[in-house]
């Protein structure tokens, strides 16, 4: 049983010390109409100005955050071999199982396959990941090591998977309030549960090889990520007033960080912003000179395959004409799948 702290008058918290703001959503899970439109909006100005958010009181039980952060390091602590028992298949478009560090490129862009080629033996990002989603997806299958191997594991992200769907709808309704187009306006579009969960372990490294970045700069290309992750910090957005300079977002305890995806910026015509972020390893974290180990779990919020994302009512018209032509979700997905394998 979830239970929420009294919401503050306004569901905004600011702070110099943080990039982004922090909104109490239990205003909108658990408010009148008046307080479920004033956290859709703060939501909606949140992802106009800077295309992050942090949410407290978001809903999710935090002992289960905690279990499912436990498994994960249970799993990158296997051998090697134990691990690779569930490998990433070779090409990118079937994004599932485990990807040892150095295996999977983060890019922006679509490649040819030469371009690919020589980015992958530049890129230093150094990362290890295993990827799931729901059990029944007919187009990217699970691929799970073998039961004996990690006992729980499959079941614990199966149902992680299942309590991040909860709030991705939750925050779907909360779009389409801020968009006044009704609650179910964008859920109608993710109703397949074709996202993607993600355990990631960035390894303990020298400081002093600076070199080494944890994941480079990129935009999600979903609709939107839900992010929990430690208290290591290292993530970094692109500052909105200053094109190319990042931002730190530290770490606030029991939240998690949501960020607006590519989907959700065509379906706004770039009313709300899909930005630039990267991972890196912040010097305050260092011990020793050495880089302590960072764990986080990203949720990528995908529309279903067959949807083709269009910009929305009120986001074009008259001198304000659509910057992007419908896109097929599909092929957008995979054409940056493709990328980074």
């Amino acid at each position: 049983m979830v239970s929420f702290a009294q919401p503050q008058e306004s569901p905004v918290t600011r702070s110099e010390e943080n990039a982004i703001e922090t909104i109490d959503f239990s205003g909108f899970l658990a408010g009148n109409d008046e307080s479920r439109k004033s956290v859709a909006k703060a939501i909606f100005e949140s992802f106009k100005t800077i295309g992050f958010v942090c949410l407290t009181n978001h809903g999710l039980p935090q002992d289960k955050v905690e279990a499912m952060f436990t498994m994960s390091k249970s799993f990158f602590d296997l051998p090697m071999d134990k691990k690779m028992l569930a490998p990433h298949p070779p090409e990118g478009g079937h994004h599932r199982g485990y990807s040892a560090p150095g295996r999977e490129l983060v890019s922006q862009h679509v490649y040819d396959r030469d371009d690919l080629k020589a980015l992958r033996e530049q890129s230093k990002d150094y990362k290890e990941s295993f990827e799931s989603g729901r059990a029944d997806d007919p187009i990217m299958p699970n691929i799970w090591p073998p039961d004996d191997v990690l006992p729980g594991f499959k079941e614990a992200c199966l149902d992680f998977y299942w309590t991040c769907y909860e709030l991705e709808k939750n925050l779907l309704r909360a779009l389409g309030v801020a968009f006044e187009l009704g609650e179910e306006y964008f859920t109608s579009v993710h109703k397949n549960a074709d996202s993607q969960l993600r355990l990631l372990h960035y390894p303990s490294a020298p400081y002093e090889d600076e070199g080494v970045s944890r994941i480079s700069a990129h935009t999600d290309f979903d609709t939107f990520t839900i992010l929990f992750q430690d208290d290591v910090g290292g993530l970094e957005i692109e500052d909105p007033n200053m094109p190319g300079s990042y931002l730190p977002v530290k770490p606030v305890p029991n939240s998690v960080v949501v960020n607006a995806g590519d989907f959700l910026a065509m379906w706004s015509n770039d009313t709300l912003k899909s930005t630039s972020h990267r991972v890196v390893a912040p010097p305050s974290a260092a011990v020793g000179g050495i880089m302590p180990s960072r764990y986080s779990i990203p949720y990528f919020c995908a529309c279903d395959f067959n949807t083709v994302v269009d910009a929305i009512p009120g986001t074009w018209g008259e001198g304000r004409p659509k910057k992007y032509e419908p896109t097929s979700a599909m092929e957008y997905i995979m054409k940056r799948f493709a990328t980074a394998y």
